[in-house]
This record gives structure tokens, sequence and C-alpha cells, in this order.
């Protein structure tokens, strides 16, 4: 048989042999790292027997399906040490989860947070233990009964709930066996560091009406080394938690009058301002124009989008007059009526609408995070109507602009193509334009991407930005979306040259997603230390005494014409104690006016990161960061 292999050569192959025995051929130390196989894009077992002419892969651990692997064996590692400790414990389920896994018990008796030293100790042990891995299947009456002669319930349930003529496989462990689809590694002994992270509770199938059941999380990783890094970065990403900071920044505030509805202070609000003057100023130049729609519509309008069939239990409804009325969780069925107010040409498209627009989603109470979860928050639309001929063109200048966005900030970001979802709607030819028009696009630009099968909109298929942040996680922000449905539904026209009506197609982008998230991820990505241009208070000005408060006073007042953001320390503390504060509020600049500086005109410049930068001129000091700020130096 013949498989292409990762980088595009191929190579031929018995037919039959495991995923684990062709990885041999092509590496021993390959194979020795591989986690699972990956064959035509699906991943299997390292066991699979490879039949036929596939695209071929061997996933390690530096493969992101490859850890999920490895971290689905550590979860039943983990749950053969608590069989092991607590023999009377059943098992739920335990898969692998981004960073690490966790396992659903039910304890006879709860679990202390001192017995996770125990179950970890227990878990390495096995891992020592090098035991084989085995998988096996049965049919459906001896799956059942073997669980049942184990006492597990639970996996009971989840083999009544598979369809009659699933396989049911198994995977053995030693003494231990799990009913589980895979894949998982050939023996235990690659896991070489585990670390449990936390106990929490968890309904059984996530209903509150089933049994709560014991959650324990984890992590693993094979070499020490790695663990150690991992928990230094967790502990980081706890320095930079923007709730923390965002709090001792005076930046914004959750309320429990509001679950989930931020409320921004002042600081924050010059921050959020100043990224939305931003976004004013580029979509400026790329030609967009910018509008904005009522918070609130009828439910007419959301029936014709297609809202309130697929995304009502996400909705705020309320009824006015008599009528259902929604607050709007999307900005697009308004941009649409705003296309449709007036009659329009093949020439004036492509139309670049914008939109600052406050959007309400329902988020159930234990989803909200901080920014990065809520339900109110500002999104960064765009609406572009355009003719078929120039969708690459405009997808191209979308993703410049995002680019452009994510440079700025100094995040490396990849793309992801989301395809046609389940609940979606419109026909398979739309679908299909649709998708290849993205496609398209990305191999025009020469954007790297991976398709991410069955994530798209309802509507229509998307590009998504990932962004990576100075701790090396990835954010989901930047998204494009081609849309067919809504200008069908909402019969939106323009004029072609031949003088009939034609349908427009649609792309709904957004740069920075969610203006409140985007705030959030760059208070971590900084440590709350922003570049000077968006810093809420650019410069303090601190005098030494009161006998300088006069003239620091002046330096002041012509930071404050300059258009800097400054402030001026009155009080009487000492010089020491105003510097280490002015630090500890993370302000790109401190000037100090002492007599000496009284004296000869002049400021003792510190900077946040560089320190002592000697004595300047104030136009000097002046000009030098008017121009930092204009050039968005992104000096963190």
């Amino acid at each position: 048989m013949l498989l292409k292999l990762k980088g595009g050569e191929s190579r031929e192959f018995a037919a039959g042999q495991s995923g684990l025995d062709i990885a041999r051929q092509i590496s021993e130390g390959l194979a020795r790292a591989a986690c699972a196989v990956s064959v035509n894009g699906e991943v299997e077992d390292l066991r699979t027997p490879i039949a036929e002419d596939a695209e071929f892969g061997v996933l390690t651990f530096e493969d992101e399906k490859g850890a999920a692997a490895f971290r689905h064996t550590t979860s039943h590692i983990l749950a053969q040490a608590v069989k092991r400790l607590f023999p009377a414990t059943k098992l739920a389920i335990g898969p692998a989860i981004k960073d690490g896994f966790y396992y659903d018990f039910e304890f006879a008796e709860p679990l202390k947070p001192e017995d996770l030293e125990k179950i970890e100790k227990e878990m390495t042990k096995i891992a020592q233990e090098n035991l084989e891995i085995k998988r096996f299947t049965l049919p459906r009456a001896e799956a059942i009964a073997l669980m049942e002669k184990r006492g597990e319930p639970y996996k009971v349930q989840l083999i009544l709930d598979l369809p009659e003529d699933a396989e049911l496989s198994f995977y053995e462990q030693g003494e231990f066996v799990d009913l589980c689809a895979g894949p998982h590694l050939m023996t235990t002994k690659p896991v070489k560091a585990i670390k449990l992270t936390s106990i929490a509770g968890a309904y059984w199938r996530g209903d509150e009406h089933n049994q709560m059941l014991t959650r324990i999380y984890g992590t693993s990783f094979p070499k020490k080394s790695m663990l150690e890094e991992h928990l230094a970065r967790i502990e980081e990403a706890k320095r930079r938690d923007h709730r923390k900071l965002g709090k001792e920044l005076g930046l914004f505030m959750m309320a429990d009058e509001g679950p989930g509805f931020p409320f921004f202070l002042p600081k924050g609000m010059v921050l959020k301002n100043t990224l939305l003057a931003y976004w004013r100023e580029i979509h400026e130049k790329a030609g967009y124009v910018e509008i904005s729609t009522p918070i609130m519509l009828s439910r007419k309008l959301w029936e014709t989008s297609g809202h309130w069939d697929h995304y009502k239990e996400n909705m705020y409804t309320t009824v006015i007059d008599e009528q259902d009325f929604a607050i709007k969780p999307m900005n697009c069925p308004g941009g649409m009526l705003v296309y449709k107010s007036q009659i329009h040409s093949y020439k004036d498209l492509p139309l670049r609408m914008g939109e600052l627009g406050i959007v309400h989603r329902h988020e159930m109470s234990g989803a909200l995070h901080g920014l990065f979860r809520v339900r109110c928050f500002t999104q960064d639309d765009a609406h572009i109507f355009m003719t078929p001929e120039q969708i690459p063109s405009e997808i191209k200048g979308v993703a410049k602009l995002i680019d452009e966005v994510y440079s700025l900030f100094g995040f490396k970001y990849h793309v992801e193509l989301s395809t046609r979802p389940e609940n979606s709607m419109g026909s398979d030819e739309d679908w299909e334009m649709a998708t290849n028009g993205l496609k398209a696009a990305l191999d025009d630009l020469g954007l790297p991407y991976v398709i991410n099968e069955g994530d798209g909109a309802f509507y229509g298929p998307k590009i998504d930005f990932h962004l990576e942040d100075s701790l090396g996680r990835t954010w989901q922000c930047g998204t494009i979306q081609l849309d067919f449905q809504l200008p069908q539904r909402f019969e939106a026209e323009y004029i072609g040259p031949d003088g009939e009506p034609h349908r427009p197609i649609m792309i709904h982008r957004v740069a920075f997603g969610s203006i409140e998230r985007f705030i959030g991820i760059l208070i971590e990505h900084y440590a709350g230390a922003f570049p000077a241009w968006l810093a809420p208070v650019q410069v303090k000005v601190l005098p030494i005494s009161d006998k300088t408060m006069d003239y620091a006073e002046g330096i002041f007042q012509q930071l404050k014409a300059a258009g800097i953001r400054a402030e001026l320390d009155t009080r009487t503390e000492k010089i020491g104690f105003k510097i280490r504060e002015a630090q500890v509020e993370k302000v790109p600049y401190m000037l100090i006016c002492g007599p000496k500086e009284a004296e000869t005109g002049t400021i003792s410049v510190r900077g946040r990161k560089a320190g002592d930068l000697g004595s300047q001129a104030p136009a000097d000091f002046i000009a030098a960061l008017q121009k930092e700020i204009a050039e968005k130096r992104n000096d963190a």
C-alpha cells in the first residue's frame, strides 16, 4: 500500500501492519515518541492495522492530538490508582482536555485534599510498572455483563446509550479495565511526570438532577522538566490574572447586582476608548463607514435572520406593546436593515460597514469568567456587501487588517477554517461555494490553516484567527464569516451592470472580537504594563517635596497641554515611596522634580523598564514621548 507521509513524501508499506510498526520503519526514534497516528486526518490507535492507501502521520506529544492520547492514558492511570486505593469507588468518564485530563468518580466517602498526594504517588508507581496496555472488543451483552461484574453502573449506562451495533472497545492495563474508544499509549511507561491539580464537583452528564460526582483534574508530561515549565507558566498566569490586575490597576469591576456585566472604571475607559480610537483609525483608512443599530429589535427581525430558531436560548427577550422583542446577541441583522434602507448599484460595492455594537448573550453563571466570558460586550463588527467576483480580494483585505492589528500588539497567530455545522441553513451548493471561496483566499495569501470540521456558523463557514500571547496561550479573537444566507433571507439586492437586481454576498468579520475580552487578553499579555500609547496614565509627575510642588505643577500642565495622560502625585510622602507606588501602578514614565531640576528647568526621568534615564529638558521628553505614542511602539 502507498502512504503519503508528513512533508509530502509517499512510501510503500506492506498492508495490514499496525501504525506503530509503520512508525518504526520510518524512524525508531519517532516510534519511541509516538502517542497515536493520523490516518486520512482521523486520529487512530497505534495498534490500528493500516490496510490501504492513505495519508499517514505519526503523532507525538508535540502534536495536540498526540498529547491528548498521552493524557487520555494518564486519566486511566488516575482511575487505576483510585481503584487501588479506594476499591469501592465507581468510575464515570475520564477524557483528555486542554493541557491535562480529568476523571469523574463516585466515592464511597468524601475525598480529602491530602488524598490527592496519595493518588499521585500511586499513579507514578503504576507508570513505572510499565504495564502493557491492551485493547479488546466485546458484544453488547458481554460488555454489560463485564461492567456489572466489576461494579461499574455508570459504564453500563454508557453502553446502553450507544447504538446496539456499536463496537464496544475496552482497554486493559494490569488489573484495570475501562470502557473506552481510545486511542492510548502502548504502555504506562512514557508517563514520566504527573501532577494532580484540583478537585471539583460535577454532575453525571452535566445534569443537576443526576448524581454529584467528584472530578479530579491533573496534567502529565513525558519529561519532568516539561511539567516544571508548565507549573511555572501557571504561576506566571496567576500573577497576570486580569481579574486581579484589573482591580489593582483600577480598570474594571464586577458587581453582584450584574453578574457577567462588567463595569469599566475611569482608567479602564481610557484604555477602552484608546483601543476604539485605533479601531476607527484603521477602518477609516481601509474604506469602512461606521454605523450604529438599535440594541433591541422585534421578533420578526430575528425570525427572518434565523436567530429565533437557531439561537433563541442565548437571547434575552421581552414584550413591548404585546409583541416579542429581543436584545441583540449579534449586530448583523441590524446591518442588513441599514443596507436595505436604500437602493444600491454594483458601483457601490464593496460596501464596508463597521459597527462597535453592544450585544448581550445569555451565558450560564458557572461559565462566567472576568472579561473573558461575559453576558454583555462590545463587538467590533463589520459587514461587507459585495459581488461574487469581489470575494477573494475582500477576504484578503480583512485578513491583512487583522494581521496589522495582531502585529501591533506583538501577537503571533494561527488560522483555522471552520466548515458546515449540523444545525446549518442553506443549500449544499451555497456552502460549497462559500467554503471554497475562503480556502482560495487563504491559499492566495499563503496563510497556513487547519480545517475545523463542523464548527462554522449556522449561516456560513468561517476563518478563525487564534492569537498567541506572551505566555504561549492561544485565544480565538478575529473571525471572517462568508454568508450567502442572510442576503437571501432579507432579500437584499443590488442593481448589476445589466440593469437587473442581483443578490450580494456578505462577509461578517471582527478583529478584536469582544472588546472586553480583548482587553482582558491585553492585561494578561502585558501583565498590566501597557505600552505608553495604551497606558491609562502615561506619566507620573513626582515632586520631591512641597518646595518643588509649583515646579512640578508646571511640568504637569505642560504634559496635559501636549495631550499626554499624566498624573501629579501631591502626597507628602518620600520620593522613594512615590516611585515604588508608580511602579506598582505600572506607569511607563516617572518625572522626578526636586530643587536641582527646578533650578535648571529640567526633569529627572525614570522609565518603568529602563530605570534612570537621566536629566532631560521637558520639551525634549515631551517630543520623544509624543513620537513613541504616535508610532504606537509596542514597548512593554
